[in-house]
């Protein structure tokens, strides 16, 4: 059970700190949040009230009765992400100083959404080609499924999950403190799939913490919030301290918001959201939305309107996806009441479940994807194995079965990513260089920190000026950079290093088209402007691990770095190895164990020093060389007059029996390029077939 003092309260919020909650929730998806009316008071407001178990008299009867097994759940991150609030009460001045905003440019917005809904024939009566948009689906392999959005047969978007790897973002579980870091305000929370979460104190909601604030202290943020003050609930300050909110063991319902990244843990978030095809449910915050992405005011108010008439439960928090912006009245009620059936069967399994437990697992990839995904641009879905095919067909027939026939089950023996020529531009996407139309290239680099994108001319050339040829190749680079970013599933924060442009006008431009590029990305991004450096800088919300995290591991010969040291380096320390050993009274014979290219340097070079040491220290040196190894590779035994180990002497002064520096084999071996020397050390051009190849070059 959870419990009664840090766990989910089911009842109503009669203060100001529940609308505060209610925008703290809309800005984890991307919100822009309306100032709310007055919250409701009574028995049946907050956190799953109202909602029993039963099924409810208005849901359809094809609405699926079993639970969340093919429940949307990952459009949290999807257009929900963007959205803000429906106030349903009077508002202040900054919602009327927001009025006035959204009033100026209406017009602008209005046509712009007109035009949206008729893009097909406006292209059409404008003599514009007409965009192919079609959904590959391979799912052949058991142990990989992979998705391609493609328009007009070139790659735009790629999903690839593996089972081993399965994401659990979106999904909702019963887990228990486990420890409580006051130094980083947050805890660490158990939940079941044996790695612990980090759960933040700005992501712990309202209900968790409301028992330890006083009557005063309400009042005091009551008032802050009515003169626009210090009332906002979305951070560390206006909370109370982690330690006081939970103690160990202490029980909580959390989402995970962010897939953990090498030592890291998930991100979780106590601000559960469920979403739909056409709404995302947003249990304990009793307020309706409209995603922010749908433009043009009368359409948002048509929709909000609509939402209000459906009269959704008191306490739970519904808002509007982008997908739902062209819906039926009757489109918006049936996806509300599978949402309010499905959050039935969660309350009651928080209440009888044990700790820790999965509440709430989303859909499997294919399902997921069409649901998130899928509009009426897409023209058909190819899905290549029978069984995911099965399903999809059964979720289109629930929640748009006009568009049932665009799913097809692909049966030609040519595998469905060859028939379409995904396979080459998928191992394009490998590349660290990246080709640009009429010359010019763009190179990627990932590191810890950060992505560093550079603009490189190369052979692009035009008639024009130096200056508005460098504009013209950055137009072309920043939709490129959107593409690739968007297809590697980059994330966190993005430098990209333009070609270097005086002109204002084209710095702007630039950035424009960086920002248009990117508003058809799913994930949330802020562009900076140009920097005096030339530099753009930028974030992009980072849900999963990217491609190379997923695809790749560090290589073995270089750990990562791309760079091994030359063979004069390694040569260098074996002299110093040798020098240090052969002179001790103990030492009858040292044998060496390098890489083929070091025993060659030092057979034709060092030969002669080698041959000084053996006269002068009476023992012997000798060297065996090997293919399939590191560059690095590097094994010394020393032993004395009567064949035992002696302990070796270091340079550093340490002693053991055996040396072995970069001691790694493998079945082959190309020797990197010496032309690539640099400060002692080469590039890494090992590719390991199996199971990876380096991606450090």
């Amino acid at each position: 059970m959870i419990d009664e003092t840090t766990g989910p309260q089911f009842e109503a919020t009669a203060d100001d700190s529940a609308e505060q909650d209610f925008e703290r929730a809309l800005d984890r998806v991307d919100a822009d949040p309306e100032p709310p009316a007055e919250p409701e008071t009574g028995p049946e407001s907050g956190f799953g009230a109202g909602l029993e178990l039963d099924t409810p008299a208005d849901t359809p009867a094809d609405t699926p009765a079993d639970t969340p097994a093919d429940t949307p759940a990952d459009a949290t991150q999807d257009d929900a992400k963007s959205s803000d609030e429906n106030a349903n009460g009077s508002g202040s001045s900054r919602r009327r100083g927001r009025g006035r905003r959204r009033k100026r440019g209406s017009g602008k917005s209005d046509r712009k959404s007109s035009d949206a809904q008729s893009a097909d024939k406006s292209s059409q009566a404008d003599g514009k080609k007409k965009i192919k948009k079609e959904m590959l689906i391979n799912a052949l392999q058991p142990e990989e499924s992979r998705i391609a959005i493609t328009e007009n047969g070139v790659l735009e978007e790629l999903y690839v999950e593996r089972n081993s790897l399965e994401s659990c973002v979106a999904n909702i579980y019963k887990g228990r403190v486990v420890n409580i870091e006051p130094s980083i305000q947050a805890a660490f929370v158990d939940f079941g799939i044996g790695r612990n979460g980090f759960l933040h104190v700005s992501d712990v909601e309202y209900q968790y913490y409301k028992h330890l604030l006083t009557d005063k202290e309400q009042a005091a943020r009551n008032e802050g919030k009515r003169r626009g003050g210090a009332g906002n609930d979305r951070g560390q300050r206006n909370k109370p301290l982690i330690q006081d909110i939970f103690k160990k063991g202490s029980e909580v319902v959390v989402q995970v918001i962010k897939e953990g990244i090498g030592t890291k843990g998930p991100t979780l978030s106590t601000y559960v959201s469920i979403p739909g095809r056409y709404l995302v449910l947003m249990p304990a915050l009793g307020r309706v939305g409209v995603s922010r992405k749908i433009e043009g005011d009368e359409i948002r108010r048509k929709l909000r309107k609509a939402m209000n008439e459906l009269d959704p439960p008191p306490g739970v928090g519904f808002i509007v996806r982008t997908a739902g912006s062209d819906r039926t009245k009757r489109d918006l009620q049936r996806d509300m009441n599978y949402l309010i059936r499905l959050w039935k069967v969660l309350v009651g399994r928080i209440t009888s479940s044990p700790t820790p437990s999965a509440i709430y697992e989303d859909s499997d990839m294919v399902i997921r994807t069409i649901r998130d995904i899928y509009n009426s641009e897409i023209e058909t879905v190819w899905i290549d194995e029978k069984a995911a095919y099965e399903r999809a067909q059964e979720f289109m027939k629930i929640c748009m079965p006009r568009q049932t026939n665009r799913v097809k089950l692909y049966e030609e023996s040519e595998p469905i990513f060859q028939k379409w020529n995904i396979e080459s531009e998928i191992e394009a996407i490998q590349d660290r260089t990246v080709a640009l139309k009429n010359g010019g290239s763009i190179v990627i680099d990932q590191t810890e920190a950060l992505v560093a994108i550079d603009v490189n001319s190369g052979t692009f050339r035009t008639k024009d000026d130096a200056e508005t040829s460098a504009y013209k190749l950055n137009l072309k680079a920043a939709e490129e950079i959107c593409r690739q970013i968007r297809l590697r599933d980059l994330g966190g924060v993005i430098v990209n290093d333009f070609i270097d442009m005086r002109d204002e006008k084209h710095r702007r431009g630039v950035e424009k088209a960086l920002k248009d590029a990117f508003k058809r990305d799913r994930a949330r991004t802020k562009v900076l402007k140009i920097s005096p450096f030339g530099l753009v800088e930028m974030t992009r919300q980072r849900i999963r691990p990217s491609l190379k995290r997923s695809v790749y591991e560090d290589c073995p010969c270089c750990d990562g770095t791309g760079l091994v040291k030359t063979a004069e380096s390694v040569a260098i320390e074996v002299m110093r190895l040798v020098a240090s050993n052969a002179s001790r009274n103990n030492v009858q014979s040292i044998k060496l164990e390098v890489h083929q290219r070091v025993g060659e340097y030092l057979n034709n070079r060092k030969r002669r020093s080698l041959n000084e040491i053996e006269q002068e220290c009476g023992a012997t040196v000798s060297i065996a060389t090997l293919k399939d190894c590191s560059p690095n590779h590097l094994v010394a035994t020393c032993k004395d007059q009567h064949g035992k180990d002696v302990r070796i002497s270091q340079p550093g002064g340490s002693k053991s029996k055996k040396i072995t520096l970069y001691n790694r084999r493998f079945s082959t071996f190309p020797p990197p390029c010496d032309a690539t020397r640099k400060s002692g050390h080469v590039r890494c051009h090992y590719r390991r077939k199996s199971p990876v190849p380096c991606f450090a070059r």
